[in-house]
């Protein structure tokens, strides 16, 4: 594997996990429609005030870390492309790449299982982290070209 692969393996590996969670997503609303008589018409504006019968916590939570997985990874994949583009890579940005995966599917579990704050606060911060030194290598290389 070339290290350009290797470090764009987990921006792939991310996406398919959102969509892991999207489909699962989707199965956990059919799961509280049909067999917990959550209002489908829930769904048409979002609006809490149109189901009578709360979100059950298992939807919640899932559907919480979906969204979670299309606010700050974004920027993680603009930043692999832009150096895939740029055709920049070297050994610390693969190991960024590798590390921000690794924290993010940390954070998926917690966030979809245990749900303890204190720990997922600690992967989200390691992630942040993470795409801040990322984003900070790839100013001073574009600054620099």
């Amino acid at each position: 594997m070339t290290q350009k692969a290797a470090m764009l393996l987990p921006m792939v590996i991310l996406v398919f996990l959102t969509f892991g969670m999207m489909f699962w997503m989707l199965k956990l609303r059919y799961k509280a429609v049909l067999k917990d008589g959550f209002d489908p018409k829930y769904f048409r504006l979002y609006n809490h005030s149109k189901s009578s019968v709360p979100m059950p916590e298992y939807l919640v939570k899932v559907t919480q870390h979906f969204q979670n997985l299309l606010e700050m990874p974004p920027l993680f994949y603009l930043a692999l492309i832009l150096l895939a583009a740029l055709n920049i890579t070297d050994t610390f940005y693969v190991i960024l790449s590798w590390g921000y995966l690794l924290s993010r599917l940390f954070h998926s579990y917690i966030h979809t299982t245990v749900n303890r704050v204190l720990k997922r606060k600690n992967a989200f911060i390691v992630s942040m982290v993470i795409l801040i030194i990322l984003w900070s290598r790839i100013a001073f290389e574009v600054v620099s070209l």
